[in-house]
């Protein structure tokens, strides 16, 4: 489990203080969106979810995209078809959320001999985050090639408030690097600091999503419990 700051703290404590009371409660029930892209779903639960910047009324489950070769292959076609750079080249994918195998299949779909992408034939280095345990990202010595001088496509899961992609933004601006992309399986913003996202899902395919800062969390002052704590790897039931 990630590590808890205070906000998530006070939440669980809260939820742990209503559950005494109310006994034990079921997982999240899952379903799948009436709506696909290409041969990509998603899978969704509706509860009370805290993740490590926000909590949400929506838990997207993307375990089969990020884990599993057809899945991983069936969002990086998707997202090969869209502009996601503005026309610039990538040199590499930082892969954030456990989006890797996403990420690797993204780089194979863009420089794939004959396809239309400025990026055939082309190398494009495939970059997974290196989070600390209090929350900051590093990346080692013999890693920076890849990001000093380099233009940097963003890969994540899903993007909430935008703050674990502007941590990223930071981070590549820090060893020299230049951002020139973001793509994400679904998002809840259609842009961050200024570049834009490109995703295969938005809050069309999902009305009524929200996320909330912790201590504005409405969810919170209704005395809702907490169904899970999310983070990149899924979600721990409370």
């Amino acid at each position: 489990m990630v590590y808890l700051r205070g906000a998530l703290r006070r939440a669980l404590s809260r939820s742990a203080q209503m559950k005494s009371k109310g006994g034990s409660k079921m997982e999240p029930r899952f379903y799948k969106l009436p709506v696909c892209v290409g041969d990509v779903s998603l899978h969704v639960a509706k509860g009370h979810f805290a993740t490590r910047n926000s909590h949400t009324n929506y838990f997207i489950d993307v375990t089969n995209q990020q884990s599993c070769l057809k899945d991983a292959e069936a969002v990086a076609q998707q997202l090969a078809q869209r502009n996601l750079t503005n026309d610039t080249l990538i040199d590499t994918i930082l892969c954030m959320d456990g989006t890797r195998v996403i990420g690797t299949c993204l780089a194979q779909q863009l420089t794939r001999s004959g396809y239309r992408s400025i990026n055939a034939g082309r190398e494009i280095c495939i970059l997974r985050e290196n989070v600390t345990k209090d929350g900051s990202m590093i990346f080692r010595d013999n890693a920076k090639f890849m990001l000093e001088g380099k233009n940097v496509l963003l890969l994540l899961a899903s993007v909430t408030t935008g703050g674990t992609a502007q941590k990223g933004i930071s981070c590549v601006q820090h060893y020299q690097g230049k951002v020139v992309g973001i793509a994400a399986i679904y998002s809840h913003v259609k842009e961050i600091g200024g570049i834009r996202v490109v995703s295969l899902f938005d809050t069309g395919d999902l009305p009524g999503y929200a996320s909330y800062a912790p201590e504005e969390c409405p969810l919170c002052r209704q005395k809702q419990e907490l169904d899970a704590v999310v983070d990149k790897f899924g979600y721990s039931a409370l």
